[in-house]
């Protein structure tokens, strides 16, 4: 398999877990859960676009995108 395809293979299943964890949520996330996610997303996808597709781009900017995302939505559940 190709890195390209492995990319894509890998931005899926992140998709999925990362759904399947706000949805067992009982009650509704909070702006900071929302943010970790969020972030996570973007920063893989932005990661795997700069990489070229590459596995450890996009794992690398999923985590650096989690960590500002839930810094950011830990900031605005302060106020």
């Amino acid at each position: 398999m190709n890195s390209k395809k492995m990319g894509v293979v890998v931005m899926m299943m992140m998709l999925v877990v990362m759904g399947a964890a706000l949805s067992g949520c009982s009650s509704n996330p909070s702006r900071q859960d929302v943010g970790t996610v969020s972030g996570a997303v973007i920063g893989g996808v932005v990661g795997s676009a700069l990489t070229g597709g590459s596995t450890v781009g996009t794992v690398a900017g999923a985590g650096a995108g989690a960590y500002a995302g839930n810094r950011i939505g830990r900031q605005l559940d302060r106020k």
